[in-house]
C-alpha cells in the first residue's frame, strides 16, 4: 500500500542476470523521516536492489517514484541530483587520492576550482560531528578497511543527501560511538531524511529501525514494524528457519601454545609506530580474540604474524619455530593459514575463476603442480568440493570471483584457508557483510576448528561475535594492548571503554 509520505516508491522491480534472477518483481517503500532496514542472505537481492535505485543498474521491469514523481535512473549522477547517496558494500575510491580528493571527486562544475583547503576543513568537521573520524589528507591506499568505509559515509554526509542508503555504517565503531551515531540519525530522521539502513546485526537493526523489509531468494518476503516483531523472527523470516545465536562451549583444558608474539613493535605503512610493544600467545584449541576501531593496529599485526611485514622489534614463534626475518611462504610452511580483511586487493584475483583461486596457496604441492603447469583435473575436483563443503552459491567453478557477492567470495576464502594444513589461523572480519545464516556457518566452523586443535586468532570489530567464539579478548588502542580480558566474564561497556583508550585497569574501575 503506498503511502502519501512516501519519499521513495518501487514497485514490482525486476533484474536479472544471465541464469540468475536477482530481484523478483520486488516493493520496497521508504517514508520520509523513516529509517528503514533492509535484511537478507547473501544473494538475496539486497545490494541489486540498491544498485537500481542509485542508477547503477538499469531495472528490466518495475518502476521507481522519488517524492512521488516517476524517475528514471541512466546512471548514478542522476540519483546524486535527486538527493539519493549511498555507502556500498565494496567501495569506490580511488586509492592514490586523498581523502578530501575522493569526497570532492565529481562536485566542482565546468571549470570551477574546489578549494581542497576548505574541503578538508568541512570533512574534519563532519568527521567529528558523526563519530567516523578519519585524517583528510591520508591517502585512500594508506587506510584500512574500516577506514575506508568511514570514507564512503563522509562522502555522502558531504553531499548533503536527502535519502541515505547506509551499508553496516557501525562496523567499524565502538559501542559508544555507534550510540553516538544513532543519536545523529535519529535527528536526521526528525528532521526529515530518509535512511536505508543495511546491517546484519539484529541487536543494532531493532534499536534503530522505523520497519523492516526482509528480502528472500529476490523477493520480498515480508515488511514489518520494528515494534512488532523480534530477532528471532527476523532470522526466520530471513532464512526461512530458525537460527540460534550461541556462545560456544569453551575448552576447560588447552594445548601448547603455538602462537607466541614477545615485545613485537612494527612500522604502518606511512612509516609511523603501527604496533608498540605487543606481546601475547595463542594455545592449541583456544580463540583469542582481538577488539578495537579499525586503524589501531589490527591490520598490521595480521601481517606481522603472517609474514608480510617485518617487526622492528621483538620476537615472533609458530610452533616453537623462531619466525624472525621469515617470508610469507615460510609463515605459510610453518603452518599458518590466513583469511584477510580484503577479500578482492588481497585475498582473491578478482578476473580468475573459483578454481583457479581455490589452489593460490596450494599450487606448488604434487597434488596440484606439474611443474609450471597446474593440474586442471585435480584443482577442479577440490574447487567442487568446496563449493559443496562451504555452500558457496556460484554459477560453477569456473565463474570469475569478482561476480560473487560478498558473502560468497568471503566463503571461498573461508574453505581455501581451512581446508589447507594449519596450525594456526589468522582471521580478520570473518563474517562482516555477511547474512545470518552464513554467520552461522562460519563461527560453526571455526568453532570446529577450535575443537580440533587449531590455534586461532580472531579480529574483528564486531564484539558480540568476539563474545560468542572467543577464550580471551585483547583490545588494541593506537597499537597497543590497553588489556586481554576472559571472554566468559567480559562486559561489552568494558571492552568500550578499553577500545577508545583506557585500560584494563582503568576501565573495570
Amino acid at each position: 500500500m503506498s503511502d502519501s509520505r512516501a519519499a521513495v516508491s518501487m514497485r514490482g522491480v525486476t533484474k536479472r542476470f544471465p541464469g540468475v534472477i536477482a530481484n523478483d518483481r520486488v516493493d520496497l517503500e521508504l517514508l520520509e523521516g523513516e529509517i528503514h532496514t533492509l535484511l537478507g542472505e547473501n544473494g538475496a537481492g539486497k545490494s541489486t536492489l540498491m544498485n537500481v535505485l542509485t542508477g547503477i543498474y538499469l531495472p528490466d521491469e518495475g518502476s521507481i517514484s522519488v517524492a512521488g514523481k516517476p524517475v528514471r535512473f541512466n546512471s548514478p549522477k542522476d540519483a546524486i541530483a535527486l538527493g539519493i547517496g549511498m555507502v556500498h558494500q565494496h567501495f569506490k575510491l580511488v586509492q592514490s587520492h586523498t581523502v578530501t580528493e575522493n569526497i570532492v571527486l565529481g562536485l566542482a562544475g565546468g571549470f570551477q576550482p574546489v578549494r581542497l583547503s576548505e574541503a578538508e576543513g568541512r570533512v574534519a568537521e563532519l568527521s567529528e560531528r558523526y563519530g567516523v573520524k578519519v585524517d583528510p589528507g591520508a591517502h585512500v591506499w594508506e587506510l584500512s578497511i574500516g577506514e575506508q568505509q568511514r570514507v564512503e559515509i563522509l562522502k555522502i554526509l558531504f553531499r548533503g543527501a536527502k535519502i541515505l542508503l547506509l551499508d553496516e555504517p557501525t562496523a567499524v565503531l565502538t559501542p559508544q560511538e555507534a550510540d553516538e551515531l544513532f543519536v545523529t540519525l535519529r535527528s536526521m530522521r526528525e528532521k526529515g531524511h530518509s535512511i536505508v539502513f543495511i546491517s546484519h546485526k539484529l541487536d543494532e537493526v531493532m534499536a534503530i529501525s522505523d520497519r523492516i523489509t526482509v528480502l528472500r531468494g529476490g523477493k520480498n518476503v515480508g515488511t514489518v514494524q520494528t515494534s512488532a516483531t523480534s530477532p528471532r523472527a527476523l532470522s526466520n523470516l530471513m532464512v526461512g528457519r530458525e537460527i540460534q545465536f550461541q556462545t560456544y562451549p569453551r575448552p576447560e583444558m588447552k594445548g601448547e601454545s603455538i602462537l607466541e608474539v614477545k615485545g613485537v613493535s612494527a612500522e604502518g605503512d606511512r612509516g609511523l609506530p603501527a604496533l608498540k610493544d605487543v606481546s601475547f600467545e595463542v594455545a592449541s584449541g583456544e580463540i583469542l580474540g582481538f577488539a578495537g576501531v579499525a586503524g589501531n593496529g589490527q591490520e598490521e599485526l595480521a601481517q606481522v604474524v603472517t609474514g608480510l611485514k617485518a617487526i622492528s622489534s621483538g620476537s615472533i614463534t609458530v610452533d616453537g619455530r623462531p619466525m624472525a626475518g621469515a617470508s610469507a611462504k615460510d609463515f605459510i610452511d610453518a603452518g599458518v593459514s590466513y583469511v584477510p580483511a580484503d577479500r578482492h586487493g588481497v585475498a582473491t584475483v578478482g578476473d580468475m575463476s573459483l578454481t583457479h583461486n581455490s589452489v593460490l596457496r596450494r599450487y606448488r604441492e604434487e597434488k596440484f603442480g606439474q611443474g609450471p603447469l597446474l593440474n586442471l583435473v585435480a584443482a577442479s575436483k577440490y574447487a567442487d568440493r568446496l563449493i559443496e563443503e562451504f555452500d558457496i552459491k556460484t554459477p560453477g567453478r569456473e565463474t570469475a570471483v569478482r561476480t560473487l557477492s560478498g558473502g560468497n567470495l568471503q566463503k571461498v576464502i573461508l574453505a581455501r584457508e581451512m581446508t589447507t594444513r594449519h596450525r594456526l589461523l589468522v582471521v580478520m572480519s570473518a563474517t562482516h557483510g555477511l547474512d545470518v545464516g552464513a554467520t552461522e556457518f562460519v563461527r560453526e566452523t571455526l568453532n570446529h576448528h577450535r575443537e580440533e586443535g587449531a590455534a586461532i586468532v580472531l579480529i574483528s570489530e564486531d564484539l558480540e561475535e568476539l563474545l560468542s567464539l572467543s577464550d580471551r579478548i585483547a583490545v588494541l588502542f593506537h597499537g597497543e594492548i590497553m588489556g586481554i580480558v576472559d571472554a566468559a566474564q567480559a562486559e561489552i561497556e568494558t571492552l568500550g571503554l578499553m577500545m577508545a583508550g583506557e585500560r584494563q585497569s582503568e576501565a573495570v574501575a
